[in-house]
């Protein structure tokens, strides 16, 4: 792999993750695009999403840190914050559904939905699932009060990441609101529940990737790893700031309009 392919690659998950608009979509597409050689493209793909979880992990390490603290004094019978523990419960419902079905589904996902075609139809079906949370938003009133099977439903929402095009954080911030969150709070939810779910999956194909008999290219890969660490840095940043004062639709229209884009060229290309 070219380092200029590394570095791209790194840049657009760091980007894409924490927008809704589908990280592996993204890869997919610029790797169509660019060119890409695709050989060990779902361990790469990994290990950016490690990288990715290393930065929202930096990102919100307060708030991390006050959720272990909570759970320790949980165990050590110390009075402790339930809200805080709340969360604790929430994040461990919430990434229940991610778990089994993405054991479950992980070879189809892997082969059949990794086609350009299906990534923007993908892209067009969750832009109306965004549509319908700013619909439901716009006509009612956010309580943000989490709990264990509101997690768990936002779980099943973030599953729909399963599919390339659809979004991890877009598809849980939508659910998010459609709960009851506002968008800030939902996005804020969104990220902590992706940690568990990326380092998941990014270890086990970290693995897969150094059992692995094809070369790999470590340099570019660490190289690719590092650029998605910091863009995805900024990526939470700006969309934590975003939600506060803005709605979800630029994106809606970016996914439509990307997807014609894909379309377009795929048949008249």
């Amino acid at each position: 792999m070219e380092l200029f392919d590394a570095i791209l690659l790194g840049v657009v998950q760091g980007l894409t993750e924490f927008l809704p608009v589908s990280s592996t979509g993204h890869l997919i597409l610029t790797r169509e695009v660019f060119g890409i050689e695709a050989t060990n493209a779902l361990a790469f793909d990994a290990i950016l999403h490690l990288a990715t979880a290393g930065a929202v992990i930096m990102y919100f390490y307060k708030d991390i840190s006050v959720l272990i603290n909570a759970v320790l004094r949980r165990f050590g019978r110390l009075p402790v914050n339930q809200r805080d523990l709340m969360l604790v419960y929430a994040l461990i419902a919430g990434t229940i559904p991610a778990v089994i079905l993405g054991l479950l589904l992980e070879s189809t996902m892997e082969t059949v939905f990794r086609n350009p075609l299906l990534v923007a139809g993908v892209l067009v079906l969750g832009s109306f699932l965004f549509m319908y949370a700013e619909w439901v938003y716009e006509h009612s009133y956010p309580q943000n009060e989490m709990n264990i099977m509101k997690a768990f439903k936002i779980g099943l929402f973030q599953s729909l990441a399963l599919i390339p095009g659809m979004s991890r954080s877009g598809a849980s911030i939508a659910g998010g609101m459609l709960l009851g969150l506002s968008r800030h709070e939902a996005a804020r939810f969104a990220f902590l529940l992706a940690i568990p779910v990326i380092l998941g999956a990014g270890a086990k194909k970290l693995l897969e990737l150094m059992q692995s008999s094809d070369p790999v290219p470590w340099f570019g890969v660490g190289v690719g790893a590092v650029a998605a660490f910091f863009t995805g840095l900024l990526a939470v940043h700006f969309m934590l700031r975003f939600v506060r004062k803005h709605t979800l639709w630029p994106f809606i229209w970016y996914r439509i309009l990307l997807a014609g884009f894909v379309v377009f060229v795929i048949t008249f290309g």
